[in-house]
């Protein structure tokens, strides 16, 4: 959405608030060729197509000589802790159909380079765009940020340098890789305002971790805003305003003044822990995807790592990753400072998400295919690389294992065989692993629920997957428009899984955690704390509120207001009723959402 007041000369964009806060200060735009803007001409002669292959060729080397040397120049800033997004960039550079089909386009069509890649950029987004997932949906943004590399060097243009942006600015791009972030002195940027991207894209998870606010899927922003513009950036409402007037510029600064004064006062419930008024306490957890989150999830409160997915380790490679490299990245986890432990979740992948292995059939509906524990299931030495360097990291310090998308006791018993397997052949071979590692699963999947009594005779714990639950319970794809407004969490259907999932548990005596992004929204931790989970895992950003509200509840309460919840038919009366109770009891909590 946006407006434009012509006669003040103001811009109001409205995009994705992706990282809380209010930024207000002068723009400053990367310049970055579109992918979209090339020029496109034939080629009349044999001689022109061997001469455009060979321009794509060099351009290809350059685009990696460039990155290679930003790599070398992270490598001695102080606090990058790890530079695989740069390394996954090179290896998109080296996709075997990222070449191929370029080089296929030249030949085939006879066109020039540029346009030859700008179709098989298109043909990348095609296959993103079918997949589910909203994470790895979003990985193209890695391909389209290669792309625009490669044609700034072919078209001789160096890639802009943004170490020396100077002071205090707004960032506003296309998109923004993590390459680009690394590269700035973050402590000099006020936020992000990006063309593309969602809730997990790179832009979203860098300016979390590095908390500045951010606003995503502005579709024009690059197109509005020039240098030096005055801009506001509001990452709750996901507004961004160009050229303010005085009125609402002041306006914005007491927003800001007020905003930070709440930030300030919510983190002193960071160090303490929720705990409600009659001494129930639940354990909080972060959802993170990268070891660089950690410093903030620790900051906000986090007692320790509810959720680390591990897909990024898969995405965007031609090679699976080896042993060693998924030990390193989850001993850097486990023994991450500040972390009391952490769970991690075996590889969610399957289907077109691995686009670029010959071995994965094509899916009519790959979310309800070969993914996750199915995939495993069927690619058992894949999935014992993972395991075996998940126990190695175990004795580093407190691990729990989980285990996605099982749907029955058959299935976690397959499981279970294949990790104490690998646990058995790993001890032969004298290398050591935790005695007390625990093996969990992630409920997602509405017969997992039918028979949770069953599983949770069989598992550790279990954890809740909402957003996955949801999906399948209510039978709706949430990146299909056209439905995604069914999407709802308090649907009664939903709410009387999570009930049946959390009294299973705990009739079998084991813990049952939430780590879906219902656990993280504010409005909804009165109603989980009624449930009684055990632990709430989430964005680390949402920790603070999210603390303070349980710790400004009781347990009596939340039971008073789940039972009362559980009397209405439909989502609808139930949203409206959380939202009036929440914003009544915690009115400055639930502000109404402005410009």
């Amino acid at each position: 959405m946006s407006s434009v007041s012509e006669e003040k000369r103001i811009t109001i964009l409205k995009g994705i608030g992706v990282s809380p806060g209010i930024a207000i200060g002068k723009a400053y735009v990367l310049d970055r060729l579109d992918t979209k803007k090339v020029s496109r001409y034939r080629l009349d002669d044999s001689k022109l197509v061997t001469r455009e292959i060979r321009r794509f060729r060099k351009a290809l080397k350059e685009s990696e000589r460039q990155l290679l040397e930003i790599k070398k120049k992270l490598s001695d800033y102080k606090g990058i802790e790890a530079l695989y997004i740069i390394d996954v960039h090179v290896m998109i550079l080296k996709d075997r159909m990222l070449i191929n089909d370029t080089i296929q386009n030249i030949k085939d069509k006879s066109i020039n380079a540029e346009w030859a890649l700008r179709i098989t950029i298109d043909r990348y987004r095609e296959i993103f765009n079918k997949v589910e997932d909203d994470y790895l949906r979003e990985r193209i943004s890695d391909v389209e940020y290669v792309g625009q590399r490669i044609l700034r060097s072919l078209v001789g243009k160096k890639h802009e340098v943004i170490s020396n942006i100077g002071e205090d600015v707004v960032i506003v791009a296309r998109d923004l890789s993590p390459a680009d972030t690394a590269q700035m002195k973050v402590e000099k940027v006020l936020g992000f305002a990006t063309d593309i991207g969602g809730k997990t894209s790179h832009t979203a998870i860098m300016a979390k971790s590095i908390e500045i606010p951010a606003v995503v899927g502005l579709e024009k922003v690059v197109r509005e805003v020039k240098n030096d513009d005055e801009i506001i950036i509001n990452g709750i409402s996901g507004f961004v305003i160009v050229n303010p007037d005085p009125d609402i510029l002041r306006r914005y600064k007491d927003k800001k003044k007020h905003y930070q004064a709440i930030e300030e006062n919510l983190l002193q419930y960071a160090g303490l822990p929720a705990l409600t008024k009659d001494n129930y306490r639940v354990e909080i957890g972060a959802n993170i995807e990268f070891v660089e989150e950690i410093p903030s999830a620790v900051a906000h409160g986090a007692d320790g790592i509810g959720l680390f997915r591990t897909e990024y380790l898969y995405i965007n490679r031609e090679q699976l990753p080896t042993e060693e490299e998924h030990f390193l990245s989850y001993k850097s986890v486990i023994e991450g400072r500040g972390i009391k432990g952490s769970t991690i979740r075996t590889f969610d992948l399957g289907g077109d998400k691995f686009f670029s292995d010959p071995r994965l059939p094509r899916e009519m509906n790959p979310q309800m295919g070969l993914r996750a524990i199915r995939f495993c299931l069927k690619e058992i030495e894949l999935f014992k690389v993972q395991l075996r360097a998940i126990l190695r990291a175990s004795v580093y310090g407190k691990t729990k294992v989980l285990f996605p998308m099982i749907s029955g006791v058959g299935e976690f018993r397959d499981v279970k065989k294949i990790f104490n397997e690998v646990k058995d052949n790993l001890l032969a071979e004298g290398i050591p692993v935790a005695k007390d590692i625990e093996v969990g699963i992630m409920v997602e999947i509405p017969s997992a629920v039918m028979v949770a009594d069953e599983l949770a005779r069989e598992a550790d714990f279990f954890s809740i997957g909402t957003n996955d639950l949801i999906q399948y319970t209510l039978a709706i794809d949430r990146i299909n428009e056209q439905v995604s407004y069914l999407y709802e969490p308090l649907h009664p259907a939903v709410l009387r899984l999570i009930k049946r999932i959390v009294d299973a548990g705990h009739k079998a005596g084991i813990k049952v955690a939430m780590c879906g992004e219902m656990a993280g929204e504010p409005a909804y931790t009165i109603i989980l704390l009624g449930f009684e989970l055990d632990e709430l895992s989430m964005n680390p950003l949402a920790i603070p509120r999210v603390k303070k509200i349980i710790r400004e509840s009781s347990l009596w309460e939340s039971k008073e207001l789940l039972r009362k919840v559980m009397t209405f038919s439909t989502a609808a009366e139930t949203e409206e009723f959380v939202r009036n109770y929440m914003t009544q009891r915690f009115p400055e909590d639930f502000p109404i959402n402005e410009q």
